[in-house]
């Protein structure tokens, strides 16, 4: 069987047989991060994101949006866990004939991400390569009581968003997106959702990923999902590279919330369905893959 026949997800399952876990590991692969003991109160979170060249970004882009988006995807991954990035280490693979130039503007956008989000930047790897290659691994520090996996979305939980989707690489959206950080960080405190995860791959393909650790099933309410201007549905459902959270509630923690929203502006959630007992079903889903 060649990898185009597998597919990314099957790939990943198919080495997971190749990855061994000791039995202090709290979660392995099959999160946004890893989650590993650390201390008393703390898990550490570990989270790793590659950009390759005229796959994630094209070398017409300007380059520090460039390494703004290597960074800020991990730290997406962090938030998604519900934690906060604490410190990374960057590689990256050039072509001998680019522009010193270039490679610095792409480290000045690392750089801006890392002091608005409290990031240490303390190594990383330099090789030749083709094509631009980016390569982020970030920690990250949870507390162990605001921890958020993806499997723990139980029957009758609302299923939220945290802002608009579809068109991201299209607009550029992906190249300067806000890791919605703060609004994990007040989830998490305030709520607790029952699952979570950020939209990168589709909302469609990553409500399923969601259903699927979960064992449950979900109903959408396609005229809730939200949209960004001049995006179709289909484009909301299956786009990717938005960058949002998606994350579930129980009915009454869900209701809780829209009081709160009704009450505020600093942050607005998008309810766009329910989770249900019938695992089979599933969002049919056209989401980006790699393969």
């Amino acid at each position: 069987m060649k990898i185009s026949q597998l597919g990314e997800f099957g790939l990943i399952e198919a080495l997971k047989k190749y990855a061994p876990v000791s039995k202090e590991i709290i979660k392995g692969i099959g999160d946004d991060a890893a989650v590993l003991p650390f201390s008393k109160n703390e898990y550490l979170l570990l989270t790793t994101d590659m950009l390759v060249e005229d796959v994630h970004f094209t070398r017409r882009m300007p380059p520090q949006a460039i390494g703004h988006k290597a960074l800020a995807c991990n730290i997406s991954d962090i938030a998604a866990m519900g934690g906060r990035p604490t410190f990374a280490v960057i590689s990256i693979g050039v072509p001998k004939d680019l522009s010193v130039r270039f490679i610095e503007d792409i480290y000045k956008g690392i750089q801006r991400v890392a002091k608005e989000f409290n990031v240490s930047i303390v190594g990383g790897d330099t090789i030749k390569t083709d094509k631009i290659v980016i390569n982020v691994a970030l920690l990250g520090l949870v507390e162990k009581k605001n921890l958020i996996t993806r499997d723990g979305a139980r029957p009758k939980d609302w299923i939220f968003v945290t802002g608009p989707l579809g068109g991201s690489f299209k607009s550029g959206r992906h190249l300067n997106f806000t890791p919605r950080l703060s609004q994990a960080r007040f989830l998490v405190e305030k709520f607790k959702p029952n699952a979570m995860m950020d939209i990168s791959d589709g909302l469609a393909g990553d409500l399923n990923h969601i259903l699927k650790a979960s064992k449950v099933g979900a109903s959408l309410d396609l005229d809730s999902i939200p949209k960004n201007k001049g995006v179709s549905l289909s484009q909301a459902l299956n786009d990717g590279e938005d960058f949002e959270l998606l994350f579930t509630l129980s009915p009454i923690k869900a209701r809780s919330l829209m009081d709160w929203q009704a009450k505020q502006k600093s942050f607005y959630f998008y309810p766009i369905g329910t989770i249900t007992a019938n695992v089979k079903e599933k969002i049919n889903a056209k989401s980006f893959t790699h393969f």
